[in-house]
């Protein structure tokens, strides 16, 4: 960013909240079938059709309003938001306004800074006034098909209308792309790991978008904002908010007006481009839905679902650091998904040796895990099962590299650690003498080095180890090789 100038970012994320049935109907919210079958007229908008509240809703809205730090209100109004798209067959949108289900939230993140490569340079705590998430129903789907001008069609599809949505909004506390990104990310996982949403940026079921504004250093005033819609990934979203950051500061310097307007994220120009002028709240209409009651969430129902809730991913991250002695960045790697940490803490478990079992999850398993492409959750390798071979390890029977080759057949075929090193042949050989038979054939065959070694080339050692190794066909214990050899020499 130029120097004397600073961006206000404030982000609105758009959940899909994970519930079998549409928010105000009995239709599915499974998505992928044929266009417009999971409708009826309700959703539908039809004459007469009126709206009925899925109570599920309610609970996946509670348990992710507690876990980004809301309160949940005891009353809040549903309001018709009035506008004009051919994806929305009522001509309004169900939403909330003026009294939300919750609101008033601070959420602590981890941010940081990133090179020009992206990498994290120092991570810290960075607190963020979250101002409230309303329940609200999605619209429908446009789909285009063909040339522009030439035999372009647009077809609706109603699948998604009435779809549940919890929208997130945030106070302008951003002043970084990468801190935007950062929080993005951090929604994601909290969500998932409570089980409010799938929070999938590929299926849509997670949406954000970015109001950035730029204004010198030192200005209280915000300057008029754009809004960047429709940004289908975290990074895209970063890539979108760095570029208008830019175009903003260039526009503000030569003397030009930044309109406030809504702006999409070109990805194969690498810019964002104008989509429409920016609605104000009272452009809207809101008001009251005349067909839904008042919502009346009571603090015994709040309190239900927070017992209910598992441990949120920043609490254990702390705990692994305090209990098992894990280094920050350890800890976060392993909390960043849900079913890796539940895998880490009983692989700790059985082998009681927390910090071997952290380094093979974030390395040799992290590498077949990436390589497969598929959730640790769905791995042939039990957590149980890498312990036990983790347990071979640490009691000397096989080496590390001997390890690494059983545990990418265990990831691969599901078998156990003592099938696959009888497979392989790599049970360890301990026993002092035959060791020494071998420790001597191998003096023997080498008395030049030998001499050499005595005389106080002392680096020839590990020759010496090579060539007990390579007798053994890599089965010999290395701490009862180095103990003979030392002896013997």
């Amino acid at each position: 960013m130029k120097q004397g100038w600073e961006a206000v970012i404030g982000m609105e994320i758009h959940a899909q909240l994970a519930t079998k049935t549409k928010i105000f109907c009995g239709c599915s919210v499974e998505t992928g079938g044929e266009p417009n079958s999971n409708t009826c007229p309700t959703c539908l908008g039809l004459p007469g059709a009126l709206p009925v509240l899925n109570r599920r809703v309610i609970e996946l809205g509670t348990r992710a309003a507690l876990a980004l730090g809301l309160e949940v209100q005891e009353t809040s109004i549903f309001a018709r938001k009035n506008y004009f798209y051919p994806d929305l067959p009522k001509g309004y949108q169900i939403s909330q306004y003026d009294k939300p289900f919750s609101a008033d939230g601070q959420l602590t993140i981890m941010t940081a800074e990133r090179d020009e490569h992206g990498r994290a340079e120092e991570w810290r705590p960075m607190t963020i006034h979250v101002q409230r998430m309303h329940l609200e129903e999605d619209a429908g789907k446009n789909v285009h098909e063909g040339l522009p001008e030439v035999d372009k069609y647009s077809y609706i599809d109603l699948n998604r209308a009435g779809t549940p949505l919890g929208e997130i909004v945030t106070s302008p506390d951003f002043r970084t792309s990468w801190q935007a990104y950062d929080y993005v990310n951090h929604v994601r996982r909290v969500l998932q790991w409570v089980g409010a949403s799938d929070a999938d940026m590929e299926k849509g079921n997670l949406r954000c978008e970015a109001n950035v504004s730029v204004r010198k250093v030192g200005e209280t005033a915000f300057r008029n904002k754009v809004e960047l819609k429709n940004l289908n990934s975290v990074r895209f979203m970063q890539r979108a908010i760095e570029f208008e950051i830019e175009r903003q500061i260039a526009a503000h310097e030569s003397g030009e007006e930044v309109n406030q307007e809504t702006r999409l994220w070109d990805e194969k120009n690498n810019c964002t481009r104008v989509m429409r002028s920016k609605e104000d709240a009272h452009d809207y209409r809101y008001f009251p839905e005349p067909d839904l009651q008042p919502l009346t969430v009571s603090a015994e129902f709040v309190e239900r679902v927070r017992r209910e809730m598992p441990e949120l991913p920043d609490a254990m991250r702390d705990r692994f650091i305090d209990v098992y002695g894990l280094s920050f960045a350890d800890a976060s790697q392993i909390v960043s998904d849900k079913h890796l940490a539940e895998y880490f803490e009983t692989t700790a478990r059985f082998t009681a040796n927390p910090r071997l079992s952290a380094n093979w999850i974030l390395g040799e398993l992290t590498r077949e895990i990436n390589n497969s492409g598929k959730p640790v959750n769905e791995s042939l390798l039990t957590a149980e099962d890498l312990a036990e071979l983790l347990k071979t390890v640490e009691a000397g029977k096989i080496n590390n590299n001997q390890a690494k080759e059983v545990l990418s057949e265990m990831f691969a075929t599901g078998k156990s650690a003592p099938e696959v090193i009888s497979e392989k042949g790599f049970e360890q050989v301990s026993d002092a003498d035959a060791i020494g038979k071998i420790v001597d054939e191998v003096i023997a065959a080498s008395r030049a080095n030998v001499e050499a070694y005595r005389a106080g080339n002392e680096k020839l050692f590990g020759f010496f180890v090579g060539q007990v190794m390579k007798a053994s066909q890599g089965r010999a214990n290395p701490k009862v090789v180095n103990e003979i050899l030392k002896q013997k020499l």
